[in-house]
């Protein structure tokens, strides 16, 4: 009978920042089991042993206590424990319950492992249902570091590695801080197609890094959560900065401001009308409505944006930070959006098609898609400007004079004829395209205006459709497929022939503009960076 050979090591990775990447299996943080679960396990038992302590003592001292004790009706259990001699059982039980909750702890945390090789990140887990997830580096879509609250408490941080399908993301929870982030450096070198033999010469060039000041005590811990997260001291500033009044305001005058408003006069006509039923259904749906406000509020505080040498990085959140960098590449779509009560401030916002690894039905694939929550024009610009990094510098009037504020005269986008314009009373006049350098524009809307800006080297796919009264108007609707998103690639009622144009054109340069992307190794040989 032969032995099996076990598989070989993967060969380690020369002079990471971190020695987590070195190519090895690595264990969590030795508290990830409490925060993955512990804590609410906690909880709960807590909140059922208050509950039902008479229950629970009757049911485990039953067979201890005497026949003629009166159990159920001995008041409270710390007292019957006290009075019958039981304090020695009881301590005994809880510790045996504390020894076996820190063995299933340990048990889930040694078999909790990951490795970072040349050319994946791997996770196991698992003691009677092992699960082994695994990300290519050269699919790898963005790392987002995460750091909750309590997490942030004790120098913790999960990272989460963005794949390219459906429920393909890898976490890595949870890890300290400083190796958070040096890890998530790693990927990011690894993903670019550089080797991590160069960090060490840039981490040389940069001494007091955020790597190197990054810390697990405590107490810097809850000095971050006062004052806000650490900034890299060798990456740029942030090139955006929100007034919190401008923030709040925003939130504010969007379309649920109206439901609201009508809950409020609701309330206040139940009251005067003396029909109490009322205040039962509007005040739960005004309690909903400020609650989601006050969500999106904090969600969005502290937000940054800055560009770094693996893509642009944004932070944002006041209790639980989260940060997230999109590498070159990874933005298949960006839309300029500007609700109708944004207009007399000249506030935008910008969001993206990106991939976020999230299944549809998750409920978090539009998590990170508002890359800025509000901002004015000037604030736009600089945010386009790192997402679009390959734009030509003639064509960034076709997004703003153009695009954003158009049209005006001498309109260079092709927009609904004017047979067709009852398809689009309020906007016909800016409901058109452009095909232009390497991205495809599409303005929309009259009351709530939009730009969208797909790159060409992400699209997937070009269509034209006509329905039956688009035949006899002789127009069509153009669909620029990308990534689903927030950021819809269609637009209706322009030109057939128009329509039929932009089709061949768009395929051609798609197909061209494809041809020499080389994004996905950002950093690479041959990418030109």
């Amino acid at each position: 009978m032969t032995t099996p050979v076990p598989p070989a090591p993967a060969a380690p990775l020369p002079a990471a920042r971190s020695p987590l990447s070195d190519g090895e299996w690595h264990r969590m943080h030795p508290l990830t089991p409490l925060f993955r679960g512990g804590l609410v396990l906690v909880i709960v038992t807590g909140i059922v042993i208050s509950n039902l302590r008479e229950r629970i003592v009757d049911f485990f001292l039953r067979e201890v206590v005497p026949a003629d004790v009166d159990v159920e009706g001995s008041g409270d259990p710390i007292d019957f424990l006290i009075s019958h001699n039981l304090v020695l059982w009881a301590l005994v039980a809880v510790l045996v319950v504390a020894l076996v909750l820190i063995g299933i702890f340990h048990l889930a945390w040694r078999f909790h492992t990951f490795r970072i090789t040349g050319d994946d990140v791997e996770v196991r887990q698992g003691v009677l249902f092992r699960s082994h997830r695994r990300a290519p580096l050269d699919r790898v879509q963005g790392v987002n570091l995460t750091r909750p609250m309590l997490a942030r408490l004790c120098g913790m941080a999960k990272l989460e590695v963005v794949g390219a399908g459906s429920d393909s993301n890898v976490k890595l929870e949870y890890l300290s801080t400083s190796n958070a982030e040096a890890v998530r450096a790693d990927i990011l070198r690894l993903a670019s197609g550089r080797r991590l033999a160069q960090a060490r010469v840039q981490d040389a060039a940069a001494p007091g890094s955020r790597v190197a000041a990054a810390t697990s005590v405590v107490t810097d811990a809850v000095t971050g959560l006062v004052l806000g997260a650490e900034a890299p001291v060798a990456e740029t500033a942030s090139v955006v900065a929100i007034p919190v009044v401008r923030l709040v305001l925003s939130r504010v005058l969007r379309g649920g401001t109206v439901v609201l408003l009508a809950l409020v006069v609701a309330a206040i006509w139940a009251s005067i009308a003396e029909t109490p039923w009322i205040l039962f259904t509007v005040v739960p749906m005004f309690l909903g409505f400020g609650a989601v406000l006050v969500r999106s509020v904090v969600k969005a505080l502290r937000y940054a944006i800055a560009p770094t040498p693996d893509g642009v990085r944004i932070t944002y959140g006041l209790f639980t930070t989260v940060t997230e960098i999109l590498p070159p590449g990874r933005i298949h779509a960006v839309e300029v959006h500007q609700p109708l009560m944004w207009r007399p401030a000249g506030w935008w916002s910008v969001r993206v098609n990106r991939m976020s690894g999230k299944s549809a039905s998750s409920g978090e694939q539009d998590q990170f898609a508002e890359v800025l929550p509000v901002g004015d024009r000037s604030d736009v610009e600089r945010v386009l400007r790192l997402l679009l990094p390959g734009m030509p510098e003639q064509q960034w009037p076709l997004v703003f004079e153009d695009g954003i504020l158009g049209p005006r005269a001498g309109d260079p986008y092709t927009n609904t004829p004017h047979r067709a314009r009852w398809l689009r009373p309020l906007s016909w006049r800016r409901n058109g395209f452009q095909l232009s350098g390497p991205a495809l524009f599409l303005r929309r809307g009259a009351v709530w205006r939009s730009l969208a800006i797909i790159p060409l080297a992400r699209l997937q796919s070009v269509g034209v459709t006509q329905g039956p009264l688009d035949r006899a108007l002789g127009v069509a609707a153009v669909h620029a497929h990308t990534i689903a998103g927030r950021v819809s690639g269609r637009l209706h009622a322009v030109d057939r022939d128009a329509a039929l144009a932009v089709f061949a054109q768009t395929e051609a340069a798609a197909i061209v503009a494809g041809t020499f992307d080389r994004s996905h190794r950002w950093a690479g040989e041959g990418s030109g960076t």
